[in-house]
């Protein structure tokens, strides 16, 4: 009882420990905390399988107690305590009783009248299990009629298929949506879909007429159609410029106010207007620099004059 008592304590110190450490986080790390909760639930485990097998050594001793006193021999008491298991019935017993076959030694009841050059049949029948199997093959298609041919409640193959075909293009459009608010200015790309240069268009239109032009001739900022350019015309550029801003210059940073999929419309959109020659446009301010596409079309007449 002494040991009992002595585990005991401990499991209950155990356990507690990590209540004064929530307290005072300075007397034992998190990870060691988890290793003490660990190994007292353990502990109390193995205290509870020796608790169980102390009692039933315990009822199994009251028990042999209560026999003697009741006269049974020591035979006898073994016998009431440890009795013998049922004999098992042989394998093919087993195997004949499922698949419904008489024993070899009934067979001559199965014989068939008739023989044929000396040889006779026997009339097994057929056993249950198939019966019910077969049965339940007719049920299902039964049933299977009726819901896909004549109710129309289930889906057939191609249905189901155009089913598929709708639920991956919401998946499509869900998964492009979120990927296009992952683009920044190392990954935008340049592009002329019209969808994107409208979307530009209505950004460019609520937020940077006042300063660039209702066409982006300029006003207070630069003229965006001509090809001067105050911090860059690639597109990865303007994008970081809308982003960003230019504050010593009045720019503003759009970085809080706009999407990174909004940054990269307007910058595709203003790349778009280059070259429109809009009424009134402001003089040329920056750097001359070639747009891209020009430079990629010199870049393959290079390549192919020199093959």
């Amino acid at each position: 009882m002494k040991y009992i008592r002595c585990i005991l304590l401990f499991v209950l110190t155990m356990s507690f420990l990590p209540l004064k450490a929530e307290d005072d986080h300075s007397l034992i790390p998190s990870d060691i905390e988890n290793y003490i909760g660990y190994g007292a639930i353990i502990l109390m485990l193995l205290l509870f399988i020796v608790v169980m097998l102390v009692l039933l050594y315990a009822f199994k001793t009251l028990t042999r107690i209560i026999l003697k006193s009741q006269g049974y021999s020591e035979a006898q008491i073994i016998a009431e305590m440890k009795p013998e298991k049922a004999a098992k019935k042989p394998k093919a017993e087993v195997w004949n009783k499922l698949l419904s076959l008489k024993p070899l030694s009934e067979e001559k009841d199965l014989l068939m009248e008739h023989e044929y050059d000396g040889i006779q049949e026997l009339d097994n029948p057929i056993p249950s299990w198939f019966m019910y199997l077969f049965y339940s093959t007719i049920v299902f298609a039964v049933c299977y009629l009726l819901i896909y041919h004549v109710f129309g409640i289930g889906q057939l193959q191609y249905d189901e298929y155009k089913t598929e075909v709708a639920q991956a293009d919401i998946a499509k459009k869900v998964y492009l949506s979120k990927a296009a608010n992952r683009v920044d200015e190392t990954t935008v790309k340049l592009v002329s879909d019209p969808t994107v240069l409208a979307s530009g268009q209505m950004v460019f239109a609520q937020n940077c007429v006042p300063c660039h032009g209702e066409h982006a001739q300029g006003k207070i900022g630069p003229n965006l159609t001509d090809d001067y350019w105050l911090h860059g015309n690639k597109i990865n550029e303007v994008f970081k410029t809308i982003k960003y801003g230019v504050l010593s210059k009045g720019m503003p940073t759009w970085e809080k106010q706009l999407s990174p999929k909004q940054i990269s419309d307007v910058a595709n959109f203003v790349k778009s207007l280059h070259g429109t020659n809009p009424a009134g446009a402001k003089a040329p301010q920056g750097i001359k620099e070639a747009d891209e596409s020009e430079k990629s079309t010199k870049k393959e007449l290079i390549t192919a004059l020199i093959k």
